[in-house]
């Protein structure tokens, strides 16, 4: 099952809105994601760390979840200062590393772990049908919500039945190589998760209707504005505000 690591806790950002953090993390990410300017891109990650700070979150599980970019972001260190091109900085035998390729490299680091460490503290800090009830009441449509937690529901389900099958399999002795048979083998696989994957939406869906299911979840969690919400949402504002001015002006 996905494991939801930080969804539980006491600190400053976990007692703020679901909704509030749902609007400023998409905001911040797209300021984040406009911005070129070194000074803007500083602040917003200055900014990413003092709301990961406020979650009051593990760092090591922090950047055991960042890992996965970072590899991400070392290819593109390796291939981008020497395919961009522009004024040379520095070469190393027959590799000539250019300028615009290390600027733009060093955005993209800048922007990636800005964007991941503001929906670490803002996003996985709650659960995710705390998630999907937080975007109904923002009035995004129902069948995205629906799509995204049955999704989330049933996604481990065919990541069993995915095991299943290869336990069945391996049980009659087979063995993986590079040969047709291995290659037809796990197509057979890949066709019966589909297959098994629709057997259990209907019965899913039969399921539902049978208790009642009228095209609405429920939530047992109440949303209610509280006087930090507001007090968070003005320090976000103001921080938005300066994001930009740093972007335009020029320092």
């Amino acid at each position: 099952m996905i494991e939801e690591t930080f969804a539980y806790g006491s600190s400053v950002m976990h007692r703020i809105d679901p909704r509030f953090r749902v609007v400023f993390a998409t905001i911040f990410s797209f300021v984040a994601a406009l911005s070129t300017r070194f000074p803007a891109l500083i602040a917003a990650l200055i900014l990413s760390v003092l709301l990961l700070c406020m979650a009051r979150l593990n760092l090591l599980k922090v950047i055991k979840k960042l890992m996965a970019a970072w590899g991400f972001i070392l290819l593109l260190w390796l291939v981008l200062p020497l395919t961009v091109k522009g004024e040379p900085l520095f070469s190393v035998g027959p590799l000539i590393f250019t300028r615009p390729g290390i600027i733009l490299s060093l955005q993209i680091t800048l922007k990636s772990n800005i964007i991941l460490l503001a929906y670490i503290a803002m996003i996985t800090t709650m659960n995710l049908a705390t998630l999907g009830h937080s975007l109904k009441r923002l009035r995004v449509p129902d069948k995205i919500i629906h799509l995204f937690l049955l999704t989330y529901r049933y996604i481990f389900v065919i990541e069993q039945e995915y095991y299943r099958l290869v336990w069945a399999i391996k049980t009659r002795g087979f063995r993986p190589g590079t040969n047709r048979h291995t290659y037809r083998t796990y197509a057979y696989i890949v066709g019966m998760l589909f297959v098994r994957a629709s057997e259990r939406a209907n019965r899913v869906h039969q399921a539902m209707i049978c208790r009642g299911f009228k095209g609405r979840f429920y939530s047992l969690s109440k949303f209610s504005v509280m006087r930090q919400d507001w007090l968070w949402t003005s320090f976000m504002s103001l921080a938005m505000i300066v994001l930009v001015i740093l972007e335009w002006i020029n320092i």
